[in-house]
């Protein structure tokens, strides 16, 4: 007898009477799906520019996002707002970037509606949407979705994944992570990878496992319900880690240069109809040298890092592979609505001539190419964090100009395939149609005939901003329903109408051009001459890459798109203009706690991001820890912030207390007690007094002194000439342990402290010890 059921909220049918052999009863209907619905795959891949894939005309191998291609549908004029966490809030809400207080990535919100980081509960996410809709919804990967003060274990948790209509998360919180050694969040909680490097571990192997572990779960209980499942890898964005066997493979593939490269992959796109018959490449770009005038020693570790990444992304359309054969396996790749995109152009991070450490980008401390050179058969491998040099960057975004973070279409332009056998008929065929990511909810809410939903949690929600793609799938005819964009991103600005583009470029065209460094602030006088004189305009209808700006000759058009850009400027909340990006990245924002100078942790609690562990760089501070040592002895880290990549560990090995500060993996300091830590409890204390001010546009932290306390007697010291200037990346600090990879080669992850460590207290005050006694004996005994 089938059970009788009721929408929530509306009246119960059955019948109460006084007992329950006079009563009928009834029951809230669950939250099914329609029969049928097909189950939503969204890829994200992360900094994968427009000349990367291989049915993108790459001569990288990527057969099995070009195997989507060849059974779907390829659009040639998808647009991004060239930056990671702007361009996932519009691919998830529908709603354009400032709308979803994302002008910029998270570490860099300010305090305007369009800035804060806080994207509104009014713009919902699709995972809610499908949720309330009987979907699965699973998230895999990279999030970056929250203000960075958000992502410790203190919460709020509301705008984790599970609080943004989720189910299940794995993956990591913040813009990127190691590949070899993630910062593994599951569900609302850290973890610690399932296996080591050694072991063979790789992150997105990981991912693809944990997807499929994640459908079969619910697939043992619901055969026929439907998941939503956004596949978003850290990979291909910094550090480009990739087994060596992989890298290998292109062994040779990339002497000719990035020249070459690019009049390859033009070639192969005018030949599979990417770009059209009458494209023209861009520009040589004054950033990047000509090939033939690098060294043979540049060209050889130029060219290695291109293996890499090559190796890279082709490792992971591997992984992707493994995927799609699993849904072929169980009988659902047919009816999964599969959509792969990336977040932004190719990137440029790894400076002009790429980096073994993408945190000597971020600390303006470039190493030496003759360095870089002594780790060249490491790269790729656990003990770096490498990034390609811009000319591979340039290149990865043929035909266009310019990369991520730019407004220009190497950095706004990006591949996107729809594949959906069930329901799409045509295969392998390139649509035109203009799109950008914020029409990519509206497109799976029009296949799944679902409507947006007016409320979500109890909230109002607000409009969307995008439009369906869906009347392109079976008709490569089909008029262009998205006829303006705007675009904004750390001054950089564009729009297009209706086969225009106006470009106006922040500093400049390029950095050589520019005449000023990027990052400088846009003041109201800069902006009035910004605006009326470095307006570009290109009629990207008829000049695909933007290769002629005709603005001299169409000035009516250029102040028309002009006035244009501030009328959408105005309607998605984009102003105030800020160009600025050391300023944003250290302002002051609200915490969740009130300011303090003292932090103390205890061993076994979870790792505390960068964005809430205290600030220790370029000012005085200790670190003091309450010990016990067995009679045995103890050996272990007490406290550690950072990797391999940079940071700082106060640990004891051989008995003996050492501290180390690891200067961007270019040097590493050391300061050693002489004897060993006595058994019993006691205070052990590191104290750093900086003795010069730093020079951050050098690269160079305070130097200072570093010294060694037990029981606030001065046992070590040890002056540091530099220090790491701006900050950690990976940045994490933990009590009792390094996970991932170490600080130092002294000791091997996680090296957790085996005595009894009962707390560690970092302190920020500047009350530093003076004990004048042990310092004279310690200058004495060094004389």
């Amino acid at each position: 007898m089938p059970v009788n059921t009721y929408k929530p909220g509306s009246a119960f049918p059955g019948m109460i009477g006084r007992t329950a052999d006079e009563s009928t009863p009834a029951w809230p209907e669950p939250t099914r799906a329609v029969p049928g619905s097909p189950n939503v795959l969204m890829i994200v891949l992360d900094d994968t520019g427009y000349g990367q894939f291989g049915c993108y005309g790459s001569p990288l191998q990527t057969p099995r996002l070009d195997a989507l291609a060849a059974g779907g549908l390829l659009y040639n004029n998808m647009h991004t707002t060239a930056l990671c966490s702007p361009s996932r809030s519009c691919i998830i809400t529908g709603r354009n970037h400032h709308a979803n207080g994302m002008a910029a990535i998270t570490e860099m919100a300010t305090g305007y509606p369009g800035y804060n980081g806080n994207i509104p509960f009014e713009n919902g996410f699709l995972s809610e949407m499908l949720l309330e809709h009987g979907y699965n919804t699973y998230m895999l990967g990279k999030w970056h979705l929250m203000p960075s003060e958000q992502e410790s274990p203190a919460g709020p948790y509301t705008r984790w994944p599970l609080g943004r209509g989720y189910e299940r998360f794995y993956g990591f919180l913040g813009g990127d992570t190691n590949q070899w050694y993630p910062d593994l969040v599951y569900d609302n909680h850290q973890v610690e990878p399932p296996a080591s490097p050694d072991q063979g571990y790789h992150f997105t192997a990981d991912l693809a496992d944990r997807a499929m572990l994640f459908i079969s779960d619910a697939k043992q209980v619901t055969p026929d319900k439907p998941f939503f499942l956004n596949f978003s890898t850290g990979a291909t964005h910094a550090p480009h880690h990739v087994p060596r066997e992989w890298a290998d493979r292109y062994r040779g593939r990339f002497d000719d240069g990035w020249d070459a490269y690019r009049e390859v992959t033009f070639a192969n796109q005018k030949r599979l109809g990417v770009v059209p018959p009458g494209a023209e490449l861009s520009r040589h770009d004054p950033d990047v040298p000509a090939w033939d005038s690098l060294t043979p020693e540049a060209r050889h570790l130029a060219a290695r890092m291109m293996e890499v990444y090559a190796g890279f992304l082709s490792h992971t359309d591997h992984q992707i592979g493994r995927l799609l054969d699993f849904l072929k396996d169980i009988g659902e790749f047919d009816n999964t609505l599969i959509l792969v995109v990336s977040d932004n152009g190719a990137s440029a991070e790894g400076g002009v001539t790429g980096t073994t450490n993408e945190a000597q980008f971020f600390n303006n401390a470039p190493e030496p190419i003759e360095d870089s050179l002594k780790g060249i058969d490491e790269l790729g491998g656990p003990t770096m964090f490498n990034h390609y040099p811009w000319g591979w960057t340039w290149a990865g975004n043929t035909p266009f100009r310019r990369w991520k973070r730019e407004t220009y279409r190497g950095g706004a332009s990006d591949p996107f395939l729809v594949h959906w056998p069930q329901r799409i008929t045509a295969r392998g065929e390139v649509r035109t149609q203009y799109a950008h990511l914020v029409d990519i909810v509206p497109t799976v809410l029009d296949v799944l005939g679902i409507e947006p939903p007016d409320t979500i949690k109890g909230v109002t929600q607000s409009p969307l901003h995008g439009v369906s793609l869906a009347h392109t799938f079976d008709n490569p005819n089909a008029p262009t329903l998205h006829h303006t964009q705007y675009f904004e991103m750390l001054g950089h600005r564009a729009i297009d109408h209706n086969g225009w583009r106006a470009v106006c470029p922040w500093p400049g065209p390029s950095f050589s051009e520019a005449h000023q460094p990027f990052g400088t602030p846009i003041t109201s006088e800069t902006l009035a001459g910004l605006d009326a004189n470095s307006w570009e305009l290109y009629h990207v209808d008829e000049d695909f890459a933007e290769t002629r700006d005709i603005a001299a000759e169409q000035r009516d058009k250029v102040i028309e798109m002009v006035s244009l850009w501030y009328v959408e400027a105005g309607k998605y909340g984009v102003l105030p203009i800020d160009s600025s990006v050391l300023a944003r990245m250290t302002v002051e924002r609200p915490q969740i706690t009130t300011a303090r100078s003292s932090y103390t942790l205890r061993p076994g609690t979870q790792t505390l991001p960068p964005s809430v562990a205290p600030r220790v760089l370029n000012r005085p501070h200790s670190v003091t820890a309450d010990v016990e040592i067995p009679a045995d002895g103890a050996e272990g880290v007490l406290m550690s912030q950072g990797s391999g990549a940079g940071g700082w560990s106060l640990y004891i090995k051989d008995g003996k207390l050492s501290y180390v500060h690891n200067y961007v993996s270019r040097a590493v300091y050391t300061v050693t007690s002489p004897d060993p830590v006595p058994t019993g409890r006691h205070e052990l204390r590191f104290e750093f007094e900086p003795t010069g001010e730093p020079d951050l546009s050098a690269g160079k932290g305070a130097p200072g002194r570093a010294q060694l306390y037990i029981d606030r007697r001065l046992v070590a010291e040890a002056d540091l000439p530099v220090t790491t200037p701006i900050m950690f990346n990976p940045g994490g600090l933990t009590c009792g342990a390094n996970p991932g990879q170490p600080v130092t080669a002294d000791y091997r992850e996680p090296f957790r402290f085996t005595g009894t460590l009962h707390s560690v207290t970092v302190d920020l005050s500047g009350e530093l010890i003076t004990d004048a006694d042990s310092e004279m004996r310690m200058h004495l005994a060094r004389q």
